[in-house]
This record gives C-alpha cells, structure tokens and sequence, in this order.
C-alpha cells in the first residue's frame, strides 16, 4: 500500500511515498532556514506563503522521485494538527483539492504520531506497546503508545518545550537560528560541568516537564555577565546547558519508564537529532537493560516520509476525513480521533 504524505506545520513543505508504512520510495523537503534565520525565528505569515508557493513542487517531485503517479496512490495523507494554523491550513487545503480531484481517501494525521511513526521507518521491527519521548520546538511529551493508533500523554511541559528552549538560549548566545544544532556543535568543544544550572521542581504529576526557569537562569546569567563586563566561555555554557537539558529529559523517562513497567523506549522529534540528549538517553537505556529506538537523523525534523509512515497506519485503522476537515493549532495527541474522522470501509 502506498501513502502519500504531506506535511506543512511549520517551515518546511514536505512531501513522500512511503510503502507499507515503513518502506520510503520518496522523501523531499522544501526548508524555509535561510529566509527564516534573517528574523531569528520563523515567521508565521511568510512561512504560510512559502508553502503556497513550493507545495504543488514538493508533491510533484515526491511522486515522480518515487517512480509512480497519483493512480498508484492508495491515500492521502496530511498533517492537520497541531501547528502554525496558516501553515497547516496550505497542506490542508492542498491535500483536500488533491484527495476530491483524483477519489484518493484523505487521512488527517496528527503532528506528534508523525514524529513517533518516524520510528517504524528506522525501525521496522518496532511495535507497540512502548513508551516514547516526544520532543521538538513546540512539544515535550512522554506518550504510552498503546498501539500504531492509540495513545495516551502521561507527561508533558507546562510551559517551554526543550526545542524552543535550545532556541532561544541560542539567539541569547549568538548563535544563528536554528539554535539548536549550533548549541550542539558548541556543546562538543566545552566542559559540562563548568556552570551548575537548576533542575525546576515540580508539582502534581511526576513525569512533567518545565524549561522556562532553566531558559531564564541561562540568560540571566549571560546577561549579568555582560553587565559585569565579564566573558563566559559560550562553549562551556552550551556544554552545561545542553547537559542539563539531557539531564532532565532522561530523568523523567526512565522514572516513567520504571513506574509504568515499560522496557521498550523511544525518542522522536527535532531535538532527538541533539547527540547530547540521544547518549543520555542511551546510556540510561543501556544501565537498565531497556530497548531504546530513535529515528535516523533524516526523519528526526519535519518531513512527509512520517506523515505518510502514520497515515498507513492511520488509514488501515479506517480513520479518514472528508471535505469538511479542517487544520486545529492544538490538539492533544490522545484526543487526535475524536474529531474530524469518520470509519472508511472502502
């Protein structure tokens, strides 16, 4: 069965042909980080008319890359949630016009079991159930995945995800955007253990997260510095602070992991590329005899191989959407069906 993807939540237009869910014939991506990387940040407005301009491309390329055409598709599959809302509303609406034109099911794909389905890609032999980390700009979750289709979030941040955390302790470091690599390349050249940084204690459920008091302690401490006239190594500081974030990442897992009886783990997201956060996790894994699974670094950022990897599953499961569906800028993961969705028995 093969699937098309695609996927416009941010700032990269995406679109690929996976097979089977875990066979990718395509993967092609259109990245907005130069225009983007002016501003220090992605622009909503202008990420929204990049995908105008570059999706009917990216689709186009994807299939002809992939050797078929639109009959030999089964589905369509398209991210709706969660994201900038003009950004997804482009794939949305390109997917909708697509699906009606050709009599191809669309299937509405959430963001998060995107990022999870990256893993069957890397990892075909992997099955649910586990326990999976999900962390990118705008998430940090810790997620029972039940099955391909059932999830449940027992852990989350309660304010800043670590991808937007990295980011802005980047922009106050003098790194360009995106932060979050240029953090993890300085990070390799400085002393961990040269600036201690606050673990933020938290109440109620054990297994979230809270980055903001680490992200402001960082730039205070950069900031003082300044005002001091003082230098502090950016190496060091970058070593340290991604240490703590890894630190922290792991902490949480491995106590879900122990409390909820899950031996089987995985890591997805854009900031599951970092290597600090994948050696931490990895050597925790490793101590306590856990199967750990992580997605190659292609399929850790955005991309339509993992819309299209979930979407088979998604679409075998019967969950298809009409004309009517439309894109959401939040959504839990765990509510993802309960709306937009209707059982296809074609």
């Amino acid at each position: 069965m093969k699937i098309l993807g695609i996927e416009s939540s941010c700032d990269e237009t995406a679109a690929a042909v996976v097979e089977d869910g875990v066979t990718v014939l395509s993967n092609v991506v259109a990245s907005q980080i130069d225009e983007h990387k002016l501003y220090g940040g992605v622009v909503p407005e202008i990420a929204s008319r990049r995908h105008a301009e570059n999706i009917c491309g990216v689709v186009s390329e994807a299939l002809e890359s992939a050797g078929v055409t639109m009959d030999d598709i089964d589905a369509v599959a398209v991210t709706y949630a969660p994201g900038l809302i003009g950004a997804l509303l482009v794939g949305v609406s390109y997917a909708k016009g697509l699906s009606f034109a050709t009599g191809k099911p669309l299937v509405p794909v959430h963001h998060l079991a995107g990022h999870i389905a990256a893993n069957y890609i890397s990892h075909p032999e992997l099955e649910p159930p586990y326990l999976c980390l999900v962390i990118s700009g705008g998430h940090s979750h810790i997620i029972e995945v039940k099955t391909h289709t059932e999830f449940h979030v027992v852990g989350r941040t309660r304010d800043d995800a670590a991808g937007e955390c990295f980011d802005k302790v980047a922009r106050t470091l003098g790194f360009p955007y995106p932060g979050g690599k240029e953090i993890d390349r300085a990070a390799q050249l400085g002393n961990k253990n040269a600036f201690k940084l606050p673990h933020p204690k938290l109440t109620g459920c054990e297994y979230d997260y809270s980055f903001s008091g680490l992200k402001t302690a960082v730039i205070n401490l950069w900031h003082n510095a300044e005002q001091r006239g003082e230098e502090l190594d950016v190496n060091d500081l970058a070593a340290s602070f991604q240490k703590t974030v890894s630190d922290i990442l792991s902490e949480k897992l491995m106590l879900a992991a122990e409390n909820l009886g899950y031996k089987k783990i995985a890591v997805a997201g854009g900031v599951s590329a970092n290597t600090g956060v994948r050696d931490k996790i990895a050597h925790e894994c490793k101590k306590r005899g856990y199967e750990l699974y992580m997605p190659k670094f292609t399929y850790c950022g955005d991309n339509g191989a993992m819309i299209a990897s979930q979407g088979y599953f998604d679409f075998k499961a019967g969950k298809v959407a009409g004309a009517d569906l439309n894109a959401l800028a939040t959504l839990p993961i765990d509510q993802m069906y309960n709306v937009q969705c209707t059982m296809y028995n074609g």
